[in-house]
């Protein structure tokens, strides 16, 4: 889920733009908690995102908070870049980018950067980075498929770098409601929220530009702090720290690294 501004406007706040409006991130919806659910004008990739829509939308402080972590110059693995929106500011600011996404139509924006046509699941480039940025709350996919996406982040991490990752914080899935916020020109719902059980959210987020609307019905799972190490753990990670107040962002290393 990718997100948008809102409250404060601090960069990547979950609130942006509209607390509790989420957006479903590219591969992410390939899990046991079923594929998310897409409509709208234009081509909708696999797991429910519009491409028309994702190529309008502005980055929201993301660079910054992945630049901070990653450190300046370093080579970044962007897993599921989608339309290049964060893509595009990370070079910009000096980092050599290669950037996967499954939709060849989402890569068909992306400039600047080598593109990598491929789902995240068994992705093997047979190298390493000096950060692997695994945005857009993938992490909140159910337990197989986040095993397999933390996977392949140890798979190309070098043994000094970085895992950047942007999560729906437990904070936010106790708070989720419906709402609606407008942002120059678009108006963004998060609507139809659920919960099919404890750990879990369900609902569509809506976006309206022009007489133009799409919509994505996705489910989301809550990661604990100890379901979170444990994740990390299993994939030969371990938490670093916190990039942002509200632990929406976090910077993992590998397990053998001592910073």
């Amino acid at each position: 889920m990718r997100e948008q501004p809102g409250r404060e406007e601090q960069p990547g706040r979950e609130e942006q733009p509209g607390r509790g409006v989420a957006r479903v991130g590219q591969n992410g919806g390939m899990s046991s908690l079923g594929q998310p659910v897409g409509s709208g004008p234009g081509v909708i990739t696999p797991d429910g995102c519009a491409v028309d829509f994702y190529a309008l939308m502005p980055d929201f402080g993301e660079p910054g908070i992945v630049h901070e972590a990653a450190g300046a110059g370093a080579s970044i693995l962007e897993l599921g870049c989608g339309a290049g929106r964060v893509t595009h500011p990370l070079i910009a600011l000096g980092h050599p980018v290669v950037a996967v996404d499954e939709s060849p139509e989402m890569l068909a924006h992306v400039r600047g950067a080598e593109t990598v046509r491929a789902r995240i699941q068994g992705l093997d480039l047979g190298r390493r980075f000096g950060a692997v940025l695994l945005a857009s709350h993938l992490i909140n996919a159910g337990e197989e498929t986040r095993s397999v996406f933390l996977d392949a982040c140890r798979r190309h991490v070098a043994d000094d770098g970085c895992v950047i990752v942007q999560q729906h914080s437990p904070e936010w899935f106790a708070a989720a409601a419906d709402s609606e916020v407008t942002r120059d020109g678009v108006i963004y719902r998060l609507r139809d929220v659920s919960r099919p059980a404890p750990d879990l959210v369900s609902a569509t987020v809506e976006y309206v530009v022009g007489d133009r609307c799409w919509t994505q019905t996705f489910t989301t799972k809550r990661l604990d702090d100890a379901g979170l190490a444990a994740a990390l753990g299993a994939a030969g990670l371990r938490l670093d720290r916190y990039l942002t107040e509200d632990r929406t962002w976090f910077r993992a290393v590998p397990e053998a690294a001592e910073g």
